[in-house]
């Protein structure tokens, strides 16, 4: 008798899965309960679990792409065979990323792509730090990986000898072994990876990484497979090629991902902007006032986009239709303010979300994005980080933009632009003065905001920035 492994209902819009990830070989005797593969649709990714004790039939490949309702494998059910219980008992348990198998000297650690959120399956290697072969310690950086979210960096668990099995810029399954530590070994090598020629040769992308090797006894110790790594390993192997007059690379995970959402969100989502310049005299001044004693009370500066922050959340009080966003054929309407402020890093835009801005004071908001700024940019920035958020401000002025339209951050239906500030001359009281001026862009949606609310709501930005005191008076 055989129970049938099938895609299960993923909500009403959903009408297919993909394959993501197969837990468990064809052939493989599971228990019940045991995941045997992860599902991955539009929206979420799924795990599904044994039903029963038997071997596992797959009759469905990873990547492949079926309709909800599919038969994806089959499970023979049975008893395991004869001594699988006994060798599974005395085994040592599969090691998680980083852990050790076997004992005493000889030992291997296995280092694999850690988890790095529920609906991340993958992840590009993007960077190897040290040399195949070489010599490491405990807390050694080892490896970067990049995934389309964010990137992390693995650090040596045990002092021994590297093996590297996975060469850079090859995309893996999260859990798969990219490398190990030969525990207590010695090396003459160095520990530095190589440096990058100059005409770096074409990358071939290498196949899956070989499964780690059997325990055939109790004990018994597990050694890389040396064919492996010398024909992955190798530092030569790179994603870049030259002519001389052109580079190709392959792009990151990250910046594939920025891509696909900048493209979806203008397909999607009917984008239009509005535009009004601001006159920052009133909160240059305000900062100067009390810039002192700010960094004397709270131990942080007071920048400009606290105000913006405050200014926004007012806003969106205002106008809360830009608070709001379209789910299906339903609004749903954010009764919380959590602002995302896009941080610009060396592998791509990423935007941090200031958890209830409404309710955090200026030095509140200036603390968190200093620290998403430096978590960002030492690569150590979490999804959670970036989960949530209801609206979106960036400023392009820091890089000296002086009028830009800012794309949606899905699923919001708003996103303020800021620009450079610009001597410039405007008329005041009938007179023509030169004031330190901001251009001011807001791109909505138009399907669920209108040109008056758009309109309304960069109104009531600009007055809070030139009125800031009205602000400050928690301050």
């Amino acid at each position: 008798m055989a129970t049938q492994v099938i895609i299960p209902p993923a909500g009403e819009s959903i009408t297919t899965a993909s394959v993501g990830q197969w837990h468990k070989s064809d052939g493989e005797f599971v228990s019940k309960g045991e995941t045997i593969v992860t599902i991955e649709t539009d929206k979420v990714s799924n795990e599904l679990e044994a039903e029963a004790d038997g071997v596992l039939k797959i009759l469905v490949a990873e990547g492949e792409e079926v309709s909800i309702g599919a038969v994806v494998a089959e499970i023979a059910e049975g008893e395991a065979p004869s001594g699988t219980q006994e060798a599974a008992a005395s085994a040592p348990a599969e090691p998680a990323a980083g852990s050790a198998t076997g004992d005493g000297g000889g030992t291997v650690v296995e280092i694999r792509v850690p988890p790095a959120g529920e609906s991340i399956t993958s992840a590009s290697i993007a960077e190897w730090h040290v040399r195949e072969g070489a010599q490491v310690s405990k807390g050694d950086r080892l490896v970067t990986l990049e995934t389309d979210k964010v990137s992390n960096e693995l650090e040596a668990e045990a002092d021994g000898v590297i093996a590297i099995l996975v060469s850079e810029g090859t995309d893996v399954n999260i859990g798969t072994v990219i490398g190990s530590i030969a525990v207590g070994a010695t090396s003459s090598v160095a520990a530095s990876a190589p440096a990058k020629t100059e005409a770096p040769t074409p990358a071939t992308k290498p196949a899956a990484p070989a499964p780690t090797p059997a325990v055939s006894s109790p004990g018994a110790v597990l050694k890389p497979d040396l064919s492996v790594v010398s024909s992955r390993g190798k530092k030569e192997e790179l994603t870049e090629e030259s002519d001389g007059r052109t580079t190709r690379k392959k792009m990151s995970m990250l910046r594939r991902k920025i891509a696909t959402q900048l493209v979806n969100a203008q397909q999607t989502a009917a984008i239009l902007s509005t535009f009004n310049e601001v006159d920052m005299s009133a909160v240059m001044k305000v900062r100067k006032q009390v810039q002192e004693d700010f960094v004397g009370k709270y131990g942080v500066k007071l920048g400009f986009m606290s105000f913006f922050v405050k200014a926004v959340v007012q806003g969106l009080k205002e106008v809360e239709a830009l608070n709001a966003r379209i789910e299906g054929k339903d609004v749903v309407q954010n009764h919380f303010y959590d602002i995302g402020v896009a941080v610009g890093t060396e592998k791509g835009l990423v935007v941090p979300v200031v958890r209830d801005a409404d309710q955090k004071s200026f030095a509140e908001i200036e603390q968190s994005i200093i620290d998403y700024a430096m978590k960002a940019r030492e690569g150590k920035i979490q999804l959670e980080d970036m989960q949530g958020g209801s609206f979106t401000i960036s400023n392009g002025g820091v890089y000296g933009s002086l009028l830009s339209t800012p794309i949606l951050n899905p699923p919001q239906s708003g996103i303020l632009g800021m620009h450079t500030i610009q001597q410039r001359p405007i008329a005041v009281d009938g007179k023509v003065e030169i004031r330190p001026m901001m251009y001011l862009a807001l791109s909505y949606d138009h399907r669920i905001v209108d040109g008056k609310g758009a309109v309304s709501f960069l109104i009531s930005v600009k007055e809070a920035i030139e009125n800031p005191t009205r602000l400050m008076l928690e301050l």
